[in-house]
């Protein structure tokens, strides 16, 4: 978690970026959303960054290095993983 920063790409309308944002609250993980519905540059950084888009996606920035994970319940285990007490 030292250095990193992250982006939750997702939409209103997605089942499984709510599952993402659930356990987020649940945890009261704080990471910037981006609505790829409702904003069209966090759409086409999506699509250029992460090669699909496909919500929801955990963008990880650490220094130079930018990683796209995709699907729910790795991004669940990703945080979990990060933000465990």
């Amino acid at each position: 978690m030292e250095n990193e920063s992250y982006q939750l790409f997702k939409t209103d309308i997605c089942g499984f970026c709510a599952r993402v944002q659930k356990f987020m609250g649940q945890r009261s993980i704080n990471i910037e959303l981006r609505d790829i519905m409702r904003d069209n540059l966090a759409h086409q950084e999506l699509l250029e960054g992460g090669g699909k888009a496909v919500v929801p996606c955990l963008r990880i920035t650490s220094g130079d290095r930018v990683d796209w994970l995709y699907e729910s319940m790795d991004i669940i285990r990703y945080l979990d993983e990060r933000f465990s007490t």
